[in-house]
């Protein structure tokens, strides 16, 4: 029996096998798309009604672009598509012996579950650092820590406290992989060129940006080659990189190393690692390693014949993958195609084929005319030539003629004006720890709920 507050009094049932996706990120929007809308009804599922595109979320965050270039609505992007339904809502349970699923606007039944819920940020069991940090998954905490920064030297400009002053104008990322090495070229390029133009009162050479990575180098999935330039273009840039160290703990003003140094900051940008963004209900044995589903050949979640994982949630183990796929965007992608291709097939009863990953390769930017190419040939491209690359793959990717054409607009402007148009405190935001008398506090972004 389906449960009197089932979604499906505002989702009308039909003959269709209803396949419901949770999760509007790459997995899920490549597989929404190409899934039969004559073979199966969709319901898609997300805790916000856009999409994300989550690789230029350092950009927003850094004033170099506005939120909705790379946000693009649900609803629009399917409204061609019948048998189509999106619904905004959090999922909070899976139960698969009753083939429902408990969300905070109801339960809903499905045919075919697909999870694309993506990763959230990993602190590693630090309690700490997720009340005192900054991660970077979605649009409000972009928000966030563009409005914290801002801030910041809105009250340089006030103190004569040197000690205060420390805080203010140094910054640590933490984690040098792609989205650590975008931020901090991004922060010394506003450092260079930006910065200095709005607050000609402060005094620059004070401002400190600290990169910090665990391991012995940074951009660790690409090639020595790229990763060597990334050092090298970052400390030409004036980022201090400290390799072989992690941060033990951090109390929203100093950070704490491993060796026992401190950074005294009020800015600290934790881009060191994610996890999946499990659901509860399924068996122990459907997860890998506590944060992953197990999924076969064709994305099958481990242990059930109607529930399928894609992405950073889905971990495809082989004796080539032991740690599954990376949880990088093309995964996702690919997965999502080929799960609505295997369904389709299914549809009319032919053979499903298994899934291939096809690596096209790595790239990073560091800045202006500064970016690092690898492909899996073993060509390796870095500076200029990397730089154009790199934009024109993200640019291909955004979603929507607008958001390409808003981007790309952004882009040039940033180039020949050396300016970057969107330093607004539209949102204050106000660390809990760390109150501002006369601004109202914003909750930080909360990333424990089930879909992204």
């Amino acid at each position: 029996m389906i449960p009197t507050n089932e979604l499906s009094i505002s989702i009308p049932r039909t003959g269709l096998k209803r396949v419901v996706v949770v999760g509007g990120g790459f997995a899920g929007i490549e597989f929404a798309k190409l899934l039969s809308d004559k073979q199966y009804q969709v319901v898609l599922l997300d805790r916000h009604n856009y999409h994300t595109f989550q690789p230029l979320l350092y950009q927003v965050s850094t004033a170099g672009l506005e939120a909705d270039s790379i946000a693009a609505p649900l609803r629009q992007l399917f409204e061609k598509k019948k048998n189509f339904h999106f619904r905004m809502a959090m999922v909070q349970e899976v139960k698969p012996e009753e083939n429902l699923l408990v969300t905070s606007i109801g339960t809903l039944h499905y045919d075919m579950l697909v999870l694309a819920v993506g990763s959230k940020t990993n602190y590693f069991g630090n309690q700490d650092l997720p009340k005192t940090s900054f991660p970077l998954k979605q649009v409000p905490q972009a928000l966030d820590l563009r409005s914290h920064v801002l801030q910041n030297f809105e009250r340089a400009v006030l103190t004569t406290d040197p000690q205060e002053m420390e805080g203010l104008m140094n910054y640590v990322m933490v984690g040098g992989g792609p989205t650590g090495v975008e931020m901090a070229g991004a922060f010394a390029e506003l450092k260079k060129h930006v910065l200095p133009c709005d607050y000609p009162e402060l005094d620059f050479n004070r401002m400190q940006i600290y990169l910090i990575e665990g391991s012995p180098k940074i951009l660790g999935a690409m090639s020595e080659k790229s990763s060597k330039h990334a050092l090298e273009a970052l400390e030409e840039m004036g980022v201090h990189v400290v390799l072989n160290k992690v941060v033990k703990s951090y109390d929203g003003e100093t950070a704490v190393l491993s060796d026992g140094s401190t950074i005294r900051s009020n800015t600290l940008i934790w881009a060191a690692g994610v996890k999946g963004n499990l659901i509860p209900g399924l068996r122990e044995e459907s997860v890998f390693k506590s944060s992953r589903y197990v999924v076969n050949e064709h994305n099958r979640v481990q242990g059930y014949d109607n529930i399928y994982a894609l992405g950073d949630i889905a971990a495809h183990v082989t004796d080539q993958t032991p740690n599954g796929l990376p949880m990088v965007s093309p995964v996702a992608m690919q997965q999502g195609r080929h799960l609505a291709r295997n369904l389709n097939r299914l549809a009319k009863g032919e053979a499903l084929r298994p899934f291939k990953y096809f690596d096209k390769g790595a790239m990073a930017t560091i800045g202006r005319n500064r970016a690092v190419v690898d492909f899996p040939n073993g060509l390796h491209l870095k500076g200029l030539v990397a730089w154009l690359a790199w934009m024109f793959v993200h640019i291909f990717y955004i979603i929507g003629f607008r958001s390409k054409l808003v981007v790309f607009a952004n882009w040039v402007w940033s180039y020949f004006t050396y300016d970057k148009g969107t330093r607004l405190i539209i949102r204050p935001f106000v660390k809990p720890n760390n109150p501002i008398p006369h601004i109202q506090a914003q909750t930080p972004a909360d990333e424990s709920v089930a879909v992204r």
